[in-house]
């Protein structure tokens, strides 16, 4: 049985897709042991807690310094056995001492098609204004394992999505949320529960 520890910051709708994914069969052999946010508050901790879930807010005001805030999730995450950290919309810069403690064990959803669209200050809605803004026709979803950059780690799986000639941000944030990151993380996250992924010369494959 996999264990997940899910890291949150907004409203939860990838830790939905995980919950549902779970119930529904499309990810198999797995539970979720934890989820934590940094905001109080956030709705992602009450779709946990709707669920059963253990849930935790760990802010970074509360720490004195970025490394021991990672070093106290990390003390909570180890207790409960957890075999992969899944970031669903965590807009938290994580230490490189967190991600090499999770190395291969922890993965990232993000909301284009990587390279494009990514690194820092690409998150949330920002991502959506910008592809519109270029102008370019099919964007879409990433999952990837995390490093100690930024959306630099091997990429896992991707889905394209259409650009539509009438696109809000807002609107197309909803049909890249629905057409591909609802679908792509779920089905990463069973293929990690059946040693499916394999990661060769810096490069993932679901096999």
């Amino acid at each position: 049985m996999l264990r997940l520890a899910v890291l949150v910051s907004g409203g939860g709708t990838n830790l939905q897709a995980i919950i549902d994914g779970i119930e529904s069969g499309k990810i198999r052999d797995t539970e979720i042991a934890l989820v934590i946010s940094n905001k109080e508050g956030a709705y992602a901790l009450k779709c946990a807690e709707k669920a059963g879930i253990d849930a935790l807010c760990i802010s970074p005001k509360a720490y004195d310094s970025g490394e021991a805030y990672d070093q106290a999730m990390i003390e909570e995450i180890d207790q409960r056995g957890v075999g992969l950290v899944v970031l669903a919309g965590f807009l938290v810069v994580l230490s490189e001492e967190f991600t090499k403690h999770y190395a291969g064990k922890i993965i990232n959803i993000h909301p284009s098609l990587i390279p494009s669209f990514c690194g820092n200050g690409y998150y949330g809605l920002r991502v959506h204004e910008e592809v519109l803004k270029r102008g370019v026709k099919v964007t879409g979803a990433t999952v990837h394992f995390v490093d100690a950059g930024t959306d630099t780690g091997p990429i896992i799986l991707q889905k394209p999505v259409a650009v539509e000639r009438d696109d809000t941000p807002e609107i197309l944030q909803r049909r890249v949320m629905e057409e591909a990151e609802w679908l792509i993380l779920p089905e990463v996250i069973d293929a990690i529960a059946h040693d499916r992924v394999r990661i060769e010369d810096k490069i993932a494959y679901v096999i």
